[in-house]
């Protein structure tokens, strides 16, 4: 049930509370696109259910993480856990060379942690920071094989992982075996589109990439009980205008019951590296709670860059 409960929560999550104005820091100040103008969606040969669709059936967003193993590149983690008063109270810092050939594929160039992180036994105090090295760090390890991804011959964690997977690289999607809230993830069924917007503005990614940013946000005139009926406040989507495939999510979700709260955004990026596109940042803001366990607060920067080819790739 814990890590159902955290699956959650990697979505972008953060807590009761969180909703209102906050005075934390922010560690991601990398900013990519800029915006031009609105688009009209009636002068276009195109609208939204060409972006629906494009979401629902994209694939090359996940596949970007698992063409990372074919490439050398570096890594960059902050991690930052907070105390109720939104002030710093523990910092991870890895600093990582990631190598295509042999077996040591993970090396640690730095490695600094800072406050209370880890409980008696060695692990982390933070499930949110535990997900993270499960994420990222095995990914780095593992190569983000499809198998490892798809959950495959992992014990416990079979099955989980996918759900977790799907979540991020597939937002928009049910969730089965997700309790309370697996269905709530659904965003383009005909029930759930009627309390959202539609919009989508044209603009330059990383200074030289032509794209889109498509948004769907909550419905302005929602009485505040629908509101809270909603997991999924926004999702964000950058496609590249020449290709139309992903290269940027946002998610915000907020949700609350009897066993849980969170209140997450989450950013993931990508861009090319020669014919190749490769993630390069990954940025979360989040709190989450449930019975019996502390309070979460915590927020984190992943930034990869310095790709080249592994040798015979």
């Amino acid at each position: 049930m814990k890590k159902i409960l955290l699956l959650a929560v990697l979505i972008g999550f953060t807590l009761k509370g969180f909703s209102q104005e906050i005075d934390r820091f922010n560690p991601d100040t990398i900013k990519t696109i800029q915006l031009d103008s609105a688009v009209n969606i009636s002068a276009q040969k195109f609208g939204v259910e060409t972006f629906i669709n494009a979401i629902i059936t994209d694939e090359s967003f996940y596949k970007a993480f698992k063409n990372m193993k074919k490439y050398n590149f570096t890594a960059e983690n902050n991690i930052y856990s907070y105390d109720k008063k939104n002030k710093v109270d523990g910092r991870i810092y890895r600093k990582i060379k990631h190598t295509a050939e042999g077996p040591e594929k993970m090396v640690y160039i730095a490695k600094q942690d800072t406050g209370k992180l880890y409980r008696k036994n060695g692990k982390y105090q933070l499930y949110t920071i535990e997900m993270f090295d499960f994420i990222f760090l095995n990914a780095y390890k593992t190569e983000f094989s499809e198998e490892d991804a798809k959950g495959k011959g992992d014990g416990a964690n079979a099955g989980y992982k996918d759900k977790l997977k799907t979540l991020i690289f597939a937002p928009g999607k049910p969730i089965k075996g997700l309790p309370f809230i697996g269905d709530k993830t659904a965003l383009f069924t005909p029930n759930m589109r009627q309390y959202y917007d539609y919009s989508y503005y044209s603009g330059t990614y990383l200074d030289s990439i032509p794209v889109y940013r498509f948004k769907v946000t909550m419905k302005k005139d929602l009485s505040n009980w629908t509101k809270d009926g909603l997991m999924i406040k926004e999702l964000t989507t950058i496609f590249d205008k020449r290709n139309f495939e992903i290269l940027g999510r946002y998610v915000d979700m907020k949700y609350s019951n009897m066993l849980f709260d969170f209140n997450v955004q989450m950013n993931i990026e990508t861009s090319y590296f020669g014919d190749e596109k490769l993630p390069t940042k990954i940025s979360y803001q989040g709190n989450w709670d449930y019975p019996l366990k502390k309070e979460e607060r915590a927020s984190f920067l992943i930034v990869h860059k310095d790709y080249h080819l592994g040798k015979g790739k």
